[in-house]
This record gives C-alpha cells, sequence and structure tokens, in this order.
C-alpha cells in the first residue's frame, strides 16, 4: 500500500512543533517519544504500520482548537483518532503527521429525555451512550460489533452502522447535531437538538466524511425508549444460496425486523468453538430479531417463520426465554474474535441489494476456489453489508497480497451488482484506489471540491480516502497557485 513521501520540512521541525503544542496541553497530553508513539502507528488494519511524528490527546473542544490552530500554522498534517477500531486505515499516521486522539473527550454533556437526546463530546464509547440513559428505558440505537471500544467520534467519521441498522438505521440516522473544528482552529456548530436544521444539510456532508473535513468533539444523539421485549429466531440452512434467498424473502414480504444476521459454515463452526451457542451443524445460519408486545412479537414472527419453511430450513428455533436468546446472540456477537482464533484474516465491507445476496454469495466461493484462500462470512443481511472474512496467513510471503487481491475482487463485484464499497468501515486507505470502480472522475472532483472547502491545505487526514493519483494531482496544483 503506498503512501505519500512524508514533507521533510515537517520532520526537521519536530522539536519546535512538540514544544508550540506543549505550550497549549497538559504535559503528559502530548507524546512525542519515539517508542511511546508506536501504540498509534496503526488501527484495527493491522497490516500497515507508521509512527507518527507526535500524539496528543486533547480534554476539550478548546484544547483541540489550540493544536489544529498550531498544525495549521506549520503545514503539520493532523489524523484524527477515535479507538484505533477503523478496519480500513481510517487513522493510520504519516510520519510527519500528529495523531489527534479524543480519548479523554468522553463526558456526558446533556441529556434531555423530554426531547429525546443526549449530547456527549466524542471520545465516549458506544456503549457508553446507552449505558447512560439505559436507567431510564432509553437507548442509542447505532451498535457496532466493537461498540464496547469504537468511539462515538469513529462512528460520525465512519458512518457506523450495527446489527440492528435495519429497523433504526445508522449514525446519520441518529445523529441531531455535532460541534467541530477545522484545520485552521475555527469551531463551528451544525444542527442541534431536533430534526432537519435548515439550509444546506451540512451535518450529513460530515457524518461519513472519514475527518478529511474537520474534527468532531461534541455530537448530539437521538436516544430512543426501549422496546417492551424482544425475541430472536435462529434459522439453520443448506447453503448459503438458500439462506440468501430467505433473506431476500422476509424483506419482499415488508416484515421489518429489528436486525437479519448471516453466518456462514466457517464461521458457524469457529463461533461454535469459541462461545458454545449451541448452534446447529449446517451451511448457513440466520439470526432474525423483531421487537415489541409479545402479540406483535408472536405476529411477525410467525410470518418469518412461514416464509423460512418455504426454504426447507435445517433448523429453526424460537427463543423461548432471555437465557435463550442470548445464547443465540452470543455467537454472532463473538464472530470476529472467534475468527482471530483460527487465523489472520481481513475483514471487508461492501453493500449490495439484498436481492443480489444468493448470487454474490455464489460468486464469493467461486473466486475463494480460484484464489485458494478460504473466505468466511459474516454479515448484516437485512441491508446487505456484507462483511466477508478473508483467511490468510501473515507470516507466508505473498500471502498479503493475494488477500488484497481478492478483496479488491469482491469489493469490485459488489458496485456491479448495483451496491457500494462502503457500508459502515468507511474507505480510509483500503479502498481508496478502488474509488474508480464506483466514481467518475467529474464524481471524484466534487467530492475533493468539498474539501477543498473544509481543508483548503489538505492536510486533515492525508492519503484516506481518494486515490493517490487524484489527491496527489489536486495538492500539486494548488500548491502551484498558491
Amino acid at each position: 500500500m503506498d503512501m505519500p513521501t512524508p514533507d521533510s520540512a515537517v520532520l526537521s521541525r519536530k522539536d519546535e512543533i512538540v514544544a508550540r503544542l506543549r505550550k497549549v496541553l497538559p504535559a503528559d497530553a502530548v507524546i512525542a517519544d519515539v517508542a511511546e508513539t508506536r501504540a498509534y502507528e496503526c488501527d484495527a488494519l493491522t497490516a500497515y504500520k507508521c509512527p507518527p511524528l507526535a500524539a496528543v490527546l486533547p480534554a476539550s473542544t478548546e484544547e483541540v482548537s489550540d493544536v489544529l490552530r498550531i498544525c495549521h500554522e506549520m503545514g503539520v498534517p493532523v489524523v484524527p483518532r477515535g479507538s484505533g477500531t477503523s478496519l480500513a486505515g481510517g487513522a493510520l499516521p504519516t510520519a510527519d503527521c500528529v495523531i489527534l486522539g479524543v480519548a479523554r473527550l468522553n463526558e456526558v454533556i446533556e441529556t434531555d429525555y423530554d426531547n429525546r437526546f443526549i449530547r456527549v463530546q466524542t471520545g465516549r464509547t458506544n456503549l457508553s451512550v446507552t449505558g447512560a440513559v439505559e436507567e431510564e428505558q432509553f437507548f442509542y440505537a447505532p451498535d457496532p460489533s466493537s461498540q464496547l471500544a469504537c468511539a462515538i467520534a469513529g462512528n460520525i467519521a465512519m458512518n457506523s452502522g450495527g446489527a440492528h441498522c435495519l429497523k433504526y438505521g445508522v449514525t446519520t440516522n441518529n445523529l441531531l447535531g455535532v460541534t467541530m473544528v477545522q484545520m485552521d482552529g475555527t469551531v463551528v456548530e451544525l444542527g442541534g437538538a431536533h430534526l432537519d436544521a435548515g439550509g444546506l444539510d451540512l451535518l450529513g456532508v460530515i457524518c461519513g466524511s472519514e475527518g478529511q473535513l474537520g474534527v468532531v468533539t461534541e455530537a448530539t444523539l437521538r436516544i430512543l425508549r426501549k422496546p417492551e421485549g424482544a425475541r430472536p429466531v435462529l434459522m439453520g440452512f443448506g447453503s448459503n444460496e438458500v439462506a440468501g434467498a430467505c433473506v431476500s424473502d422476509i424483506i419482499k414480504a415488508g416484515v421489518l425486523p429489528v436486525a437479519i444476521e448471516f453466518m456462514d459454515r466457517p464461521c458457524i463452526r469457529a463461533c461454535e468453538a469459541f462461545a458454545k451457542a449451541g448452534y446447529p451443524d449446517c451451511e448457513a445460519l440466520l439470526i432474525v430479531e423483531v421487537e415489541g408486545s409479545d402479540a406483535e412479537i408472536d405476529h411477525q414472527l410467525s410470518l418469518i417463520m412461514e416464509i423460512a419453511r418455504r426454504h426447507d430450513p435445517v433448523e429453526l428455533r424460537e427463543a423461548k426465554d432471555a437465557d435463550e436468546a442470548g445464547r443465540i446472540w452470543l455467537g454472532r456477537k463473538s464472530a470476529f474474535g472467534a475468527m482471530g482464533q483460527i487465523n489472520d484474516y481481513m475483514c471487508l465491507d461492501g453493500t449490495i441489494p439484498v436481492s443480489e445476496l444468493p448470487r454474490v454469495l455464489t460468486r464469493i466461493a467461486e473466486m475463494s476456489k480460484e484464489y485458494g484462500l478460504d473466505v468466511a462470512n459474516v454479515f448484516h443481511a437485512g441491508d446487505g453489508n456484507m462483511h466477508p472474512l478473508i483467511l490468510f496467513n501473515a507470516n507466508e510471503p505473498g500471502q498479503l497480497e493475494k488477500c488484497e487481491a481478492l478483496g479488491a475482487d469482491i469489493l469490485k463485484l459488489c458496485v456491479e451488482v448495483g451496491g457500494c464499497l462502503t457500508g459502515e468501515h468507511g474507505v480510509g486507505i483500503e479502498k481508496r484506489d478502488l474509488m474508480h470502480t464506483q466514481y467518475a472522475p467529474e464524481d471524484l472532483e466534487a467530492q475533493m471540491a468539498v474539501k477543498d472547502v473544509f481543508d483548503p491545505g489538505w492536510l486533515l487526514n492525508p492519503a484516506k480516502v481518494f486515490p493517490l493519483d487524484a489527491s496527489d494531482a489536486r495538492r500539486s496544483v494548488k500548491i502551484a497557485a498558491e
């Protein structure tokens, strides 16, 4: 994976840069020792590593503004970092950059149950947002698998989803407003404690922008009343294609489960060995959950199970109590950790029309054989957000490159069938050179023009999202103009 050549002028001024940062931050909030900066050399896409020039840990919007103002004045690139759980290299540093971590921005600022919102600093973890309101029977809906660790800042950057996004939507559907600091230190407020603010939808531009436009320090999030109840049903099938067809039929029937999760045999076996969840011996497994009153749940599950029976399921198991419901979800929630127990893997993130699930699963199996690499599938089937896990040996020369080539072909397939390169992990460095697959040159030009407005010097999160040939050409033109 190519990265831009570090700016030698910036590297030569490290002592000066660090000294200025230490004037506006507490002593322990600036990390410049080479050994200590290695803690920030990568995110969850660990195949690529690069220690930053320095890392800073501000604790307020004002401190973030001071840091960005200094870096802007000195021409220092800045890479915003949430909890480092990005699977697309979204927080990968460059050697001449300052990592701006938001871990100390973790306070609840305001909670309003009457108007159903909570305002938090964005270093707060996803799960802890629900933790702050659950005593009042409220919750925050987006639930990425990494919700125990991932930060709201990263959720906003990548527009993260989760198992329950089929009913409740992803981050953009639950984000009401933000406080954001631009690269020159300017603090702006977008949206607020209400839906659909007037004027341009700048909040929609910011959510999913991957730290390219500013650093979000505070967020106003929609919170919801907890449902009366929820109940999952587990379905086992004889093939991936049949399970995919079942998903398509459930969606076509107009039933709206809160979640439809898919796992294939390699993932089922790994999760069962890891979590002992009691999963059946089958080729593919669906977990479908509905919620509401007992009467609503019974009605919805009867329709869903009737559809499932048309596909000759190997097993059809409705949870009878909370303990059984917990065991049904246990394996799925453990999937990524379970797969990591048996092999190195790369987790992809592409989205396809639900009707294309059978076709795409068949083609992925064919490509797996062609490349000689196993692929395990676990994903949010209800909205077509796929997460193929490509298994490889990181210690064997050439395996990583082969894995990346297979991953690129799978993502191209997603685009070919009418889908897109990412559903919730973002583009980062992983998919940036595939952006030409989905977007025409004029489309990329329009996106880069938006970055020009927010970050004219292209200092925020360099070498991400846009193909290097396009972004390098853009920066060269700007430098020449200046």
